[in-house]
């Protein structure tokens, strides 16, 4: 297991002259020049503070970054730079090609080419776990780290070849995830971790970094979103690792995507098609209208996040009928590209605007960006319409009722449907705050209820489910404040509403 630190760079501005330097940024009125000033004498009272020099330069790089996010952040602040609505168009058909339209390929040739890189910088803490994400079980006592092992363990062993399997960390997730992989030592596959960006957290009345040295507390730091990656890859010496090895395309995913696995056939029309940025996109449910989508605008392929739509556009956006797709944030790019990009110097990803109350109420900004909205920088760059099967996260207890499920079968690592499933589409699945924590959910079910035959399921209050519970068709349980339902084991629930209380005694 390798892990690699960022190279160091000299001071606040960094050895690749940024484009848009203080100096040369065009600020639309003095209340945002003195914003960035005031910041910089911030950064660099902090950058004063570190005695080694090692350090500093590498606390000095991180800071270049966020203060050409800040920067940007304030100047589009100040010119009311806002999308144009009336210029997003849906994507034409070229932007997004169908996956059954792609060749069938069998050839493992490209594979050698190949990285895979997975996206494990979020903690467990919506779930009610302690520490990474990625180290949650999720199947067969097998946790989300374990399975993305095996498939590329597997994928090397089938094909004979050597893919490397990298993890994106962030300092919330670093430290516990270098313990982990340690366990991987024997396996067939190499694996190497790096570090996203730390930035300060902003104050949103100030607008000055919250963190008074750099040694603050951790909850004043925040890691800068998945888009943060062509920088870090780049700054790490990573991205030039791989070059020298002979890779060229990357394959990144989320970490707690259980469908997101390699694709001979998405990895093979990369190759043909020359493009340098592939993102996966699937058909939009119900479930998935906050998701990201691609669009057309001036003629150019964008991702849209529901972050930057105006207010009185969300319900559009929300809209199945304009935006029928939503990235999966399975992207595949060509590494020699975003070196192309990175020494250019023109990856100016679309700034969220993330706004915090910290425990204490301080109102903050966090300045974050998003690793799929590079695609405008990259040449034939479109969509490809895969099967929903390629999206399996695991964001909530709901989603992990359905991959714990008789719905999927684990082979190889791989999730795959069951065969006997008779519908193509995933059921819909709510639990209530009963469930939401992993160790309560894991409480409530003797066995995961069969689900072969389900559409839908609400379940809310104090429920607990026996041993072999069959539940098809529509069914909601509702235990109302102060009572309790048990389904009994065995029993089969078929298009059912069940209220009240419902106690199953043990004889």
């Amino acid at each position: 297991m390798t892990q690699f630190a960022r190279k160091a760079s000299t001071g606040l501005t960094s050895d690749r002259h940024h484009p848009h330097t203080l100096s040369t940024l065009d600020f639309q009125g003095a209340s945002s020049a003195a914003a960035a000033k005031a910041m910089k004498t911030e950064l660099s009272k902090l950058a004063a503070q570190i005695k080694s020099e090692e350090e500093r330069k590498f606390f000095n790089q991180e800071m270049d970054g966020f203060y050409m996010l800040f920067t940007r952040f304030m100047d589009e602040k100040a010119k009311g730079t806002k999308l144009d609505w009336d210029k997003i168009q849906s994507p034409s058909p070229e932007q997004i090609v169908p996956y059954k339209d792609l060749p069938e390929s069998t050839s493992a040739s490209e594979l050698s080419k190949l990285a895979v890189l997975k996206l494990n910088g979020g903690l467990g803490t919506t779930m009610g776990c302690v520490g990474p994400k990625s180290a949650i079980e999720v199947r067969d006592g097998m946790t989300f780290l374990d399975l993305s092992v095996r498939q590329i363990e597997y994928l090397n062993k089938k094909h004979d070849v050597n893919v490397p399997f990298i993890l994106m960390n962030s300092f919330n997730t670093d430290e516990e995830t270098r313990r982990i992989v340690q366990k991987y030592a024997t396996h067939n596959v190499s694996i190497t971790t790096f570090n996203q960006s730390r930035h300060p957290r902003i104050n949103k009345e100030s607008l000055l970094p919250v963190p008074r040295s750099p040694g603050s507390p951790i909850e004043q730091w925040y890691p800068p979103g998945h888009g943060d990656l062509y920088e870090a890859l780049y700054n790490s010496g990573l991205l030039d690792q791989l070059l020298g090895e002979g890779k060229e395309y990357l394959f990144v995913s989320n970490v707690d995507n259980l469908g997101a696995t390699v694709d001979l056939n998405i990895l093979h029309h990369m190759v043909e098609a020359d493009s340098e940025f592939m993102m996966e996109v699937t058909d939009k449910t119900k479930a998935d209208i906050k998701g990201g989508t691609l669009i057309d605008y001036d003629g150019h392929i964008r991702l849209l996040e529901i972050a930057q739509v105006p207010d009185e556009h969300v319900e559009d956006f929300k809209s199945i009928k304009k935006f029928k797709i939503f990235n999966t944030n399975n992207l595949w790019i060509n590494l020699k590209a975003i070196k192309r990009v990175m020494e250019e110097e023109s990856m100016e990803l679309e700034i969220i605007v993330n706004n915090k109350t910290t425990e204490s109420g301080e109102k903050v900004i966090q300045l974050e960006t998003a690793v799929g909205a590079g695609i405008k920088h990259f040449r034939n760059a479109h969509g490809v319409n895969v099967p929903r099967t390629r999206f399996l996260p695991v964001k909530s207890t709901s989603d992990l009722f359905l991959v714990t499920s008789n719905l999927y079968s684990l082979v190889h690592g791989q999730l795959a449907v069951n065969p006997k499933r008779m519908f193509n589409t995933v059921p819909l699945v709510k639990l209530g705050d009963h469930f939401k924590k992993v160790s309560h959910f894991l409480s409530r079910f003797k066995t995961i209820p069969h689900i072969l035959e389900l559409d839908h399921l609400t379940v809310t209050g104090d429920v607990t489910f026996g041993a072999n519970v069959e539940l098809r068709g529509t069914v909601i349980i509702v235990a109302n404040h102060g009572e309790r339902i048990d389904i009994p084991s065995g029993a089969v629930l078929e298009n059912k509403v069940v209220t009240g209380n419902l106690r199953i005694l043990d004889h």
